[in-house]
């Protein structure tokens, strides 16, 4: 493949110039050749704003080479109309750039190579908190690629995005393999990758640390022309976060289906494996296998309570009803986790036919967090209406499971590794039908049954 070079193009490579002209003719050269690869040689610091993508083109971003999204908000200047915004809890309307930006109609395009893509994001940060950075009302997504068939990103690093750090829209056959990502683990919304609407995505032996989402697949209403979210493969994945590792909702305007999740490792995260519907469509067919799971629980801002397995079905804001959950199968997990699972659905018939078989569950505060805000005992209900975060009177259980049909749990067992006084039931179900339970271990106290289903 032909290579193209920024430098012949004008690049300084400086750190200091910003390249967005040169690197941009580049690109276009390569596409207009039909084809080539533009290359940011080792030892270059190419300070850039916003570039788009053309078909057929690939960056080569080789070991030692820095490509670095411009701290000048002007530069960034991808868009789309419509753009989507993300809305904080204040209702203030963020506006999202786009640093490296494909749009409909482009074909075979990626990233590849050893160096780092850095989205500045320190430069795109608002008051620290102390547990979290407030939200800039500007700021980038790293990597915003809407409508593209033929999407390869392979082994680079990318780090510090002041948004999302990989977004796929509407994408179809796509790889991704072997990348790294380093996002501030105070930054709301700084995902991993994202998959929005995307059908045939291969995701492989990466490794994710980032305060949002790790890997998350949804389907956004701005984009509703793609159709759904399907067929979906996750493997041999490590992720550190403080939201959920993998996740699947909440933004569920239509259908995610056929997606398995297996030989992955989710360290210190506030939750593990998740499955969210808030909007009338539908979650089926999906599986997580052989994965190993550590929770630990974050502060308030964050959602979750440190749940190791987490599926929820209710309404979200506007909403009055949803669809339906089916088709879950959770095999092989090892859990040492700050909560139990915790699986309900606000209606009998939102969640049905789920099957834990093999998950081992080791309950303990292990983190040793004396952070007000990170104390356990409760669940989080969020994204729902209503109450959120709430104690519960049972205590937290194992297994808590409300209004799912057909559910079987088989071969798992519960295992209380301290003595916090919040811990209850092995399991604990209410409102079930159709439920088969095999588990081993007592309940955390006297006096309470090691499985109590009504």
């Amino acid at each position: 493949m032909t290579v193209f070079d920024p430098v012949a193009y004008g690049a300084k490579g400086d750190g200091v110039t910003v390249d967005t002209q040169a690197i941009q003719s580049a690109i276009d050269a390569a596409h207009a050749n039909g084809g080539g690869t533009v290359i940011f040689q080792a030892g270059g610091k190419y300070i850039s704003g916003s570039l788009v993508m053309k078909s057929n083109v690939f960056l080569n971003v080789e070991g030692g080479a820095l490509l670095k999204a411009s701290t000048n908000w002007d530069d960034i200047t991808a868009r789309w109309p419509g753009d989507p915004k993300i809305t904080p809890a204040d209702g203030a309307q963020v506006h999202c750039g786009h640093f490296l930006a494909a749009y409909r109609g482009t074909t075979n395009i990626g990233i590849f190579g050893t160096g780092i893509i850095d989205g500045s994001g320190e430069h795109y940060r608002g008051e620290d908190t102390g547990t979290e950075y407030k939200i800039m009302l500007q700021r980038p997504f790293l990597l915003f690629w809407l409508g593209v068939v033929g999407v390869t990103i392979r082994d680079v690093t990318l780090r510090e995005s002041a948004c999302w750090t990989v977004r796929l829209g509407g994408c179809e056959d796509v790889l991704i393999t072997g990348i790294r990502i380093r996002a501030n683990m105070k930054l709301p919304n700084a995902d991993g990758i994202d998959l929005d609407r995307c059908r045939r995505v291969r995701i492989s032996d990466c490794d994710i640390i980032c305060a949002d989402d790790g890997v998350s697949l949804k389907n956004c209403r701005e984009f509703h022309e793609y159709g759904l979210c399907e067929d979906i493969v996750v493997s041999n994945c490590t992720i550190t976060s403080k939201s959920s590792g993998l996740v699947i909702g909440v933004e569920t305007a239509e259908s995610i289906r056929n997606a398995t999740f297996t030989n992955c490792i989710i360290r210190a995260s506030n939750r593990g494996l998740s499955v969210n519907l808030a909007e009338n469509s539908c979650h089926e067919n999906i599986i997580f296998s052989n994965i190993i799971v550590e929770t630990k629980i974050a502060a308030h801002q964050w959602w979750g309570r440190g749940e190791p397995i987490y599926v929820s079905a209710s309404p979200w804001f506007a909403h009055s009803t949803v669809g339906t959950v089916r088709n879950l199968r959770f095999t092989n997990i090892l859990c040492r986790s700050e909560c139990g699972v915790y699986i309900c659905a606000d209606q009998l018939g939102w969640i049905e036919d789920v099957v834990l078989d093999g998950v081992r569950l080791e309950l303990s505060h292990w983190s040793g967090s004396t952070h007000p805000e990170e104390q356990g005992g409760f669940y989080d209900r969020r994204p729902t209406p209503g109450v959120k975060i709430y104690k519960p009177q049972e205590g937290i259980a194992g297994f808590h499971l409300e209004n799912i049909r057909n559910v079987t749990i088989k071969n798992s067992r519960v295992v209380f590794a301290d003595k916090e006084d919040y811990w209850g039931n092995a399991v604990y179900a209410r409102g079930c039908e159709e439920l088969t339970v095999d588990v081993a271990g007592k309940a955390a106290k006297e006096g309470l049954k090691a499985i109590d289903i009504a």
